[in-house]
C-alpha cells in the first residue's frame, strides 16, 4: 500500500536532544519554579509516578490527562486546585526558555516542508505525557508550530502513550487512514519502531538513537536527518513513488 502519511517522533528525532538529560533538567526548573512552599522531592516523585501510569494505563475511556490527575489526588498532599495553576504559569512562562536543554537544527523545518512538498499527510507522533502548552514550545524552538500538521498528540486529548500499539491505533483512527499508508519516523527503538506491529512502515533516525536493547522490532529504513530528507525529496526507500 502506498504511504500518504508520515508521523515523526519530536524529541530527539525533529528536535535534536537526548531524553533523560532534557527531563532532569526540566524537572529541576519544575521543583526550583515551585518554591519552598512545596516539598520539591516529594512534589517531583509523584508526578514521577504518575507520569508512570499514565504509561501503563489500559483504559480507552481515560485520557492521558485524566489518569495523571486521577493518580496525583490520590496520593498527593496537595490538591489539584492549589497546584494546576502553578504547573500552567510554568508551562506557559519558564518551560518555553528551556530550549538550552536541546540541540534544535534547521533539518526539521526543511523536512517537514519537504514532506507536505511530496503531498504527505504529516502528524506529530510524540509520546503524549507532557500537557500541550510544553509540546508546543518545543516544536516553536524547531520554527514549526501545530498548523503546520494535521494532527500533535497531545496528553490532553490521547488515550495511551508509546509504546502501547494503542497509540498509533488512535492515531490511525483521528487522521482516518490505515496504519499500512503511514511511516513512523523516530530515533528510538522500543517506542517508535513498535509502531511496526500495528503494520507501519519504519524509519529510524539515527542522530541521537536511543535503544534499550529489549525488545527489537523491524526496521524498514534507517539513516540521519539529512538521509531522511534525501529519501523524501527524491522518494527514494519507503518514500519511492
Amino acid at each position: 500500500m502506498n504511504t500518504t502519511t508520515i508521523l515523526f517522533d519530536l524529541d530527539g528525532t525533529l528536535l535534536e536532544m537526548r531524553t533523560d538529560p532534557f527531563v532532569k533538567g526540566y524537572l529541576k526548573e519544575l521543583g526550583q519554579y515551585m518554591g519552598d512552599n512545596y516539598d520539591s522531592q516529594a512534589l517531583l516523585g509523584i508526578i514521577w509516578e504518575a507520569t508512570k501510569t499514565m504509561i501503563m494505563n489500559q483504559d480507552p475511556e481515560k485520557t492521558n490527562e485524566q489518569v495523571f490527575i486521577e493518580y496525583f489526588a490520590e496520593h498527593s498532599p496537595w490538591s489539584k486546585e492549589e497546584l494546576w495553576p502553578l504547573f500552567d504559569k510554568f508551562y506557559q512562562e519558564v518551560f518555553p526558555s528551556l530550549s538550552h536543554l536541546t540541540h534544535p537544527s534547521p533539518w526539521a523545518k526543511k523536512i517537514i516542508e519537504a514532506a507536505k512538498e511530496q503531498g504527505y499527510r504529516v502528524a506529530v507522533a510524540t509520546n503524549p505525557v507532557f500537557p500541550r502548552d510544553a509540546i508546543h514550545s518545543r516544536l516553536a524552538w524547531i520554527e514549526l508550530s501545530p498548523d503546520d500538521f494535521e494532527l500533535v498528540t497531545v496528553y490532553e486529548e490521547s488515550h495511551f502513550t508509546k509504546p502501547n500499539p494503542g497509540y498509533f491505533q488512535e492515531i490511525c483512527s483521528k487522521l482516518g487512514v490505515k496504519p499500512e499508508e503511514c511511516v513512523m519516523v523516530g530515533n528510538h527503538m522500543q517506542e517508535d519502531m513498535v509502531a511496526s506491529k500495528v503494520g507501519m512502515k519504519t524509519f529510524l533516525v539515527t542522530n541521537w538513537l536511543e535503544d534499550r536493547g529489549e525488545p527489537q522490532y523491524p526496521v524498514d529504513q534507517q539513516g540521519t536527518l539529512e538521509e531522511l530528507y534525501t529519501a523524501i525529496t527524491e522518494r527514494t526507500g519507503l518514500f519511492a513513488k
